[in-house]
């Protein structure tokens, strides 16, 4: 008789993961592509922009200099004090360098900050719709992630009331990214103090996603930790990716109170151990921006957005907020009286035009789209012409 070999699993926790809509779309759209179909991309998040040439030249001197060692865990000091005065500058946010650590990329810096406060059991409110691996991680964690709803009707501002009812002795953190994804979402300063107040009351973590925070479309970028008594309780998760066009280099950032940052740093020592020397390096000439490539290129999505909103909406059962920051459109399909999801699967196959579904990004977008305006104006223009045309087969039940 032969013994049964005992089974080798999979952690649990694997299993309460989930994955991006987004990536899902884009290789259905190669799959497309490879057919001879054209496709216009506006499913990933990712700018059609490259670094600016000063970042670029910082990048190959620090590789010839050498630079390609193992560095502090935290990050190179010259490029963390360069982040404190950067958050001074641009956000009039008082940060000390020791405030800092470095990742590669805002998901790792998103994933020890969460990994450092949370607990199995513990509650976790995020935005709804959301970056969807919020709520994924969440999960991953052991702990229950709760959502709280971002709609229409409230120009996609929380609902202070709805999260104060969610809101019991087991929620430990408080997740919201403004600008948002997916709704190009600007939280009101009035709903930043209100949030504000409710973890002070509660004793609950802030984390703050403020990746596009240097993509708005008018006023001044309010961060939450600027608020009186924010600084110890919220952990600011930013980078490189969208404001400078480096998603493929992988370098992001947190800021915290040092006990968190220590926490963290202890996490990366049992991890990925550093983040590229060279890619920091580069870093801080970033920072410096001192091309203006990043005025540049939100003057460029301002541009976009405009053509991009107004052309939505003219579409028959469309209806798109212009949004206030970010790069994404996020329009409401309910009044083609379709799916959203059947909706994206027609402008894919017969559009050749690339978006998500709603629902990749929570319960509360399952009548929307996301588009993100990647592409430069005359395929965004493209784009309205073939969603228009494929309008036309809904256009009768809409009138």
């Amino acid at each position: 008789m032969t013994a049964t070999r005992p089974s080798r699993k999979i952690a649990s926790r694997v299993s309460q993961l989930t994955g991006e809509g987004a990536l899902a779309v884009y290789v259905r759209a190669k799959e497309l592509e490879r057919t001879g179909k054209s496709i216009i991309h506006l499913e990933l998040g990712e700018p059609d922009f490259h670094p600016a040439p000063p970042v670029v030249k910082a990048v190959q001197q620090a590789v010839s200099d050498g630079r390609d060692r193992y560095c502090a865990t935290r990050g190179v000091p010259a490029l963390r004090e360069a982040i404190a005065e950067y958050l001074q500058r641009t956000r009039r946010l008082q940060v000390a360098s020791e405030q800092v650590l470095i990742a590669p990329g805002c998901k790792m810096a998103l994933s020890l900050a969460m990994m450092a406060l949370i607990e199995p059991g513990d509650e976790v409110l995020y935005p709804d719709p959301g970056f969807p691996i919020y709520p994924s991680f969440t999960r991953g964690l052991g702990a229950k992630a709760v959502p709280f709803a971002l709609r229409e009707a409230n120009k996609f501002q929380p609902d202070l009331a709805e999260i104060s009812a969610k809101i019991t002795n087991k929620t430990r953190m408080l997740i919201f990214n403004s600008p948002n994804n997916p709704t190009g979402t600007v939280f009101h300063k009035e709903a930043l103090e209100k949030i504000a107040a409710l973890a002070v009351e509660h004793d609950l973590w802030i984390l703050s996603d403020e990746i596009y925070a240097r993509i708005l479309f008018g006023g001044e970028y309010q961060s939450i930790w600027a608020l009186p008594g924010m600084a110890e309780r919220t952990i600011i998760i930013d980078g490189f990716s969208k404001s400078f066009a480096m998603t493929g280099w992988r370098l992001g950032y947190a800021v915290a109170a040092k006990p968190v940052i220590d926490a963290m740093d202890m996490l990366v020592l049992n991890t990925f151990t550093c983040a590229a020397e060279f890619t920091q390096l580069a870093a801080i000439e970033a920072l410096r921006d001192s091309t203006h490539a990043v005025d540049a290129m939100v003057q460029q999505y301002r541009k976009r957005r405009d053509i991009f909103v107004q052309g939505l909406n003219r579409i028959p059962g469309f209806r798109c907020q212009s949004p206030e920051g970010a790069f994404y459109a996020w329009v409401n399909i309910a009044d083609t009286g379709l799916p959203a999801d059947e909706v994206a699967r027609l402008l894919l196959e017969e559009g050749g035009v690339a978006g998500i579904a709603g629902a990749a990004f929570g319960a509360e977008g399952k009548n929307y789209l996301r588009f993100s305006l990647v592409s430069a104006p005359n395929l965004l223009e493209e784009a309205l012409q073939r969603i228009a045309k494929v309008a036309m087969n809904w256009h009768a039940t809409v009138s």
